[in-house]
Formats: structure tokens, C-alpha cells, sequence
């Protein structure tokens, strides 16, 4: 591959590249690190690419590689600690487990559009301009309506204890 597709090929897919790897490893410097180490070895390899899929695969192919190969190589290297878990720590986990259920409880009843934003939002883990984008409404639209679900829920919470 000469350099000046090479230029192209960064210009051109490098957020996309990173966007897909942070789907992955959901840390920012992580995704950065996988994306320009998934861009060298397309460089380095550039014969590998046959053209029997699109640019963007074959690069997401390479960085999906190169993630899942540092997913085991951190792995590898976090110590093995069991930690026996106090009887406070499993009294709190059984609060929080209470409380969850309390919140999905108030969520079930919860009208729209309060509770696809805020669902999208916690347990989708999408951005505003996203659910915006979803509903059809802005970014602030998504985040006023995230907001009012979330005094809603809060308020409710209040009323049940």
C-alpha cells in the first residue's frame, strides 16, 4: 500500500476505527492505543488486504485483533485475590439489590417518553445526541427529558420509603 492511501485510509476511517474499539474496551486511551496499533499493522501489512471485504472491515477485523489480544494480555497480569466477602459488604449488596429492584419497579410504571430516555441513557449508555437522534428531537431535548425522569424517579423513591 503506497503512503498516500495509507493517508487516505487514516483520514478517513481512523473515528470510525476508534468508535468501534471503544465498543470494545470502553476506555478512551485504551481504544486510542488499539486504534493506532490496528493502523500500523495495516500499514505493515497492507498484502494481507485481498479486497474481498470493504476498508473499514478488514480495519475493524485488525483492531477487533488487536483489542481482544490486549483484553488477554490485562488478563494475564491482574492478581488473582480472593477476597471473602464481610458481612456488611453482603448486607449492602443486598440493599443495593432491594433498591434496584425498586428503581425497575418505578421505571415499569413510569409514562413516555420518561422511560426510554432514561433507560437508553443508563442502561443503553447512549449518549444525548443519540437518543435525541432516536426520538427524532435534539440533544437538549434528550437531556431535559433524562433530567425530569430522573426528579420523577427520585421523587417516587421518596414516596415509597
Amino acid at each position: 500500500m503506497k503512503n498516500p492511501d495509507f493517508d487516505r485510509l487514516y483520514n478517513v476511517y481512523y473515528m470510525k476505527v476508534y468508535s468501534y474499539v471503544m465498543t470494545i474496551v470502553k476506555s478512551s486511551h485504551m481504544a486510542e492505543e488499539i486504534t493506532q496499533q490496528a493502523f500500523y499493522k495495516a500499514l505493515n501489512s497492507p498484502s494481507r488486504f485481498e479486497g474481498r471485504s470493504d476498508e473499514f472491515t478488514w480495519l475493524c477485523a485488525i483492531a477487533k485483533n488487536a483489542a481482544l489480544d490486549e483484553i488477554k494480555k490485562q488478563s494475564r497480569h491482574e492478581p488473582l485475590t480472593e477476597d471473602i466477602p464481610s458481612a456488611k459488604s453482603i448486607e449492602q449488596t443486598a440493599e443495593d439489590e432491594e433498591l434496584t429492584l425498586k428503581i425497575h419497579q418505578l421505571l415499569h410504571n413510569m409514562e413516555e417518553p420518561y422511560k426510554e430516555v432514561f433507560q437508553l441513557r443508563v442502561f443503553g449508555e447512549l449518549s444525548f445526541a443519540k437518543i435525541g437522534l432516536i426520538f427524532g428531537k435534539t440533544e437538549n431535548w434528550a437531556r431535559v427529558t433524562y433530567h425530569r425522569a430522573k426528579l420523577k424517579l427520585q421523587e417516587r423513591l421518596g414516596d415509597n420509603e
